[in-house]
């Protein structure tokens, strides 16, 4: 049985802190997101999005890129129906809509910073995942940046069984270079890589390579 997320006041929150760790495993996690602040429905975090999250026990920042997200109902009773309202209109009608619904999604962890080594970061499966009811980071662009200097991250991905696997590694690129300002190198260094992973299998490169743009 699923446990209600705690509430959190205004205070507790980091301005990029906005979900909850709620299943967690050795290759991923699945999250909530916190309910919003104001009479809305929670922000579906992007396809191909970096998100952090902490393992308390070894103090290493777990990294990790959203390939999947829902918005159902709190039980798997009462479903949502389409009522023909727009959002204003729900906010004054039906007020209670929006404390019925949760916003989840799936996160594939590419790798780690090691607590107490440097800042070093490993683009492989950390030791542990963070444990349930972790608090979930967007990462700063500068962290991204960072971590993907090396794409050695690239061929988890590609080893992902559970996800659109071409069209998640075409969003983590795109999401990586746009955060780069178009930088031509670091594109064609990915490319490259992506060369090799594929063993020559141009068409699909061709395909993933057509979904990345400014």
């Amino acid at each position: 049985m699923r446990l209600p997320l705690p509430q959190f006041s205004v205070s507790a929150r980091s301005p990029q802190h906005f979900a909850e760790v709620i299943e967690t495993e050795t290759t991923g996690f699945l999250a909530q997101c916190l309910e919003p602040e104001a009479l809305s429905f929670a922000q579906m975090p992007a396809f191909g999005s970096w998100v952090q999250a902490m393992d308390e026990e070894s103090g290493n920042c777990i990294y990790g890129v959203v390939y999947h997200a829902t918005t159902s109902p709190l039980d798997s009773v009462h479903r949502a129906t389409a009522l023909g309202l727009s959002l204003a209109e729900l906010r004054e009608q039906q007020p209670q809509i929006f404390a019925m619904l949760k916003t989840e999604f799936r996160v594939a962890i590419v790798g780690y910073r090691a607590e107490g080594m440097g800042d070093r970061c490993y683009q492989h499966l950390p030791p542990r995942p963070p444990q349930v009811h972790q608090a979930v980071y967007r990462c700063d662009p500068e962290a991204v940046m960072a971590f993907t200097e090396r794409l050695d991250f690239l061929r988890t991905l590609m080893d992902m069984g559970s996800a659109p696997v071409d069209g998640l590694i075409g969003a983590v690129i795109r999401t990586v270079y746009q955060m780069r300002q178009l930088d031509r190198d670091w594109l064609v260094q990915a490319g490259r890589t992506l060369n090799v992973l594929l063993k020559d299998d141009y068409d699909r490169l061709r395909v993933i390579l057509s979904q990345i743009h400014p």
